[in-house]
């Protein structure tokens, strides 16, 4: 069993193309055999991001994060293996046998699959009822009146969640309940709520309804706006094992293409201000899910643009959001610029009104998020003594929200300057937050250093792991003794008795963080060669370790020898003495014999 899992899980590696994988998430360019970009796992301005196409893995020069496409689907999309290998094998259509897994697990993927199930179900049902059903005529009329088109409903897949008295509290729940769904299932995707009396109603009524996808297009919640005068207005589903809304942005896997071309993305508020936007063709808008932007959010965005543009009401809740976000721009190094609407305006409201002209040229003449928080600080407050002790208490507050002390320094720096006081007036008595701490970089642990031998057969083991047995029958193991060295070579051996090596197997099998670091460097600098090529340079390397094996045994049985000899001559045995002696000679002749070799070649 364990070896037809590896075997699926290598037909899945083999399928998988790591570049057109990664490539939909990180905006990779051609550098010779490989491709680079700016890490998704790490802040940066200059890519260190390196993916190698021949050997199917990737490795971050920054970081040090590096892995095979299943490393890479896992991290970025936040999935277990078993998850990302069925995501992979879904994707490139590679049937998958039963994974032999704990029940915690196959209770844990059930759920999960069960839960994407019962939203792609309802989500096909909203959609069907809004086009076609009677009772969803006032849904299509409101649609039409805000100016939007079949063609977006259906693009987007909107949806209408009945009147409860045209379609009865349990619409969706019953209808789902009859496709063999769970109703606790419809529970924890939150489309049901049970009543203090042990039974379920439907929780979206007389809403249209916003599926929401995460980044491998499935839906994992709705958002739905009310028809009527009820409130909330706005409504979400709420958190489950496969919705995190500070993660996720509505309109991110619609739009990821037309972010990532312009390098851009658009901030709004409300999903009709994007959806009215992508009417009038501006399509690289994102909006957060009822919440504040998040760091994750930020963190999500970079991997497809370079810079955003929050376009927020001038209001003070706009200002509050504005200001909360500065550390998260900072922190992921994207550049932030704030569009301030015209009093009485949202986007939605503005492109009907005057059209995407008006909205782009809001958009180009955006200022730096920073100027814009000052300056909306100093309409609010005034520059009087008072004025300036409130805005150095609220900025006082962005500053803490930072766990970074370089940018705390950064934003202090800036912000005094502006305020016209020194830097110690502004900073007493801030408090860092307490941010979610970053995953912690490993620290090199002392060590050995290693001779410029042990090095290069570390490297030639790393690019060429084919002639391990070679090395091995020329005393290898007897000439090795760091307890390191002879452990990877134990990894690869182990490695070589399952069948080809590959770099990702290597990386796979390398847990330690400075190590894989290590592998994933040598592997980067070692493509680019062909293969009649790479086999005349490894015999070349062979043969010098090859040489380098035979002198070190010559320098241990020459000390050993030695040794014995000394104890000789103390012992007084003078028979043992000249057999030593003899064998000594006869060492150094076949030693002369192998230097004059090496010298000739």
């Amino acid at each position: 069993m364990a070896d037809l899992r590896e075997e699926v899980k290598n037909r899945v590696r083999d399928a998988a193309d790591i570049v057109q994988v990664i490539g939909e998430c990180v905006e990779l360019k051609k550098a010779g055999s490989r491709y680079t970009g700016l890490c998704p796992f790490h802040a940066e301005k200059t890519p260190s991001f390196s993916v190698n196409p021949q050997g199917q893995f990737f490795h971050c020069f920054g970081c040090g994060e590096s892995g095979d496409v299943f490393s890479f689907v896992m991290k970025y999309h936040h999935l277990s293996f078993p998850e990302a290998l069925k995501e992979l094998a879904r994707r490139y259509q590679i049937d998958l046998p039963e994974p032999k897994l704990s029940e915690a697990d196959r209770k844990r993927i059930r759920q999960r699959e069960r839960l994407y199930r019962v939203n792609e179900e309802a989500a096909e049902l909203y959609h069907r009822y809004l086009l076609n059903a009677e009772a969803a005529r006032g849904a299509r009329e409101y649609l039409r009146q805000r100016d939007v088109p079949e063609t977006i409903i259906r693009t987007y897949r909107l949806g209408y969640a009945p009147d409860p008295e045209v379609a009865g509290w349990n619409f969706i729940t019953d209808t789902l309940r009859r496709k063999d769904l769970p109703v606790v299932a419809i529970e924890q995707a939150g489309l049901a709520v049970r009543s203090d009396r042990g039974t379920w109603y439907d929780r979206f009524r007389d809403r249209v309804l916003f599926p929401i996808y995460d980044m491998t297009g499935r839906v994992v919640a709705f958002g739905g706006r009310i028809l009527g005068d009820g409130k909330p207005k706005y409504m979400n589903s709420p958190e489950s094992q496969i919705f995190d809304k500070s993660r996720i942005l509505f309109g991110l896997y619609q739009h990821r293409e037309a972010i990532r071309r312009q390098r851009q993305a658009i901030v709004v508020e409300g999903n009709f201000d994007l959806l009215l936007l992508a009417v009038h063709s501006i399509d690289n808008v994102v909006a957060p899910l009822g919440t504040a932007l998040t760091r994750a959010h930020v963190r999500t965005l970079r991997g497809y643009c370079d810079e955003a543009v929050l376009l927020f009401d001038g209001d003070r809740a706009g200002l509050k959001a504005a200001m909360r976000s500065i550390p998260f721009f900072l922190a992921e190094q994207v550049d932030a610029r704030v569009a301030l609407l015209p009093e009485g305006d949202d986007p939605d409201t503005l492109v009907r009104r005057k059209g995407a002209d008006a909205v782009l040229e809001l958009v180009k003449a955006a200022k730096p998020l920073d100027e814009f928080v000052f300056e909306a600080l100093v309409r609010e407050h005034g520059l009087t003594l008072e004025g300036k002790n409130r805005i150095i208490g609220e900025l006082r507050q962005v500053i803490a929200g930072s766990s970074d002390e370089g940018q705390r320094s950064l934003m202090v720096a800036h912000f005094s300057e502006k305020l016209g006081i020194s830097p110690g007036q502004l900073l007493s008595g801030i408090q860092p937050g307490k941010a979610a701490p970053e995953e912690p970089v490993l620290e090199d642990r002392p060590r050995r250093r290693l001779s410029r031998q042990e090095r290069q057969l570390i490297d030639f083991l790393i690019l060429y792991p084919e002639f391990i047995e070679e090395l091995l029958a020329n005393g290898l193991h007897e000439v090795v003794q760091d307890p390191g060295i002879r452990h990877f070579i134990d990894t690869i051996v182990s490695l070589t008795g399952q069948g080809e090596v590959t770099p990702e197997r290597i990386l796979s099998a390398v847990t330690d963080e400075r190590q894989r670091r290590y592998v994933a460097e040598v592997l980067i600098r070692g493509v680019g060669t062909s293969d009649e090529e790479r086999e005349q340079e490894a015999r070349r390397f062979c043969d010098e370790l090859l040489a380098w094996l035979e002198s070190f045994r010559y320098r241990q049985n020459a000390a050993k020898l030695l040794a014995e000899i000394n104890e000789a001559q103390r012992s007084g045995d003078r028979e043992r003495l000249m057999i030593l002696l003899e064998k000594k000679q006869e060492m150094s002749k076949k030693n002369l014999t192998f230097s004059y070799k090496l010298l000739k070649e």
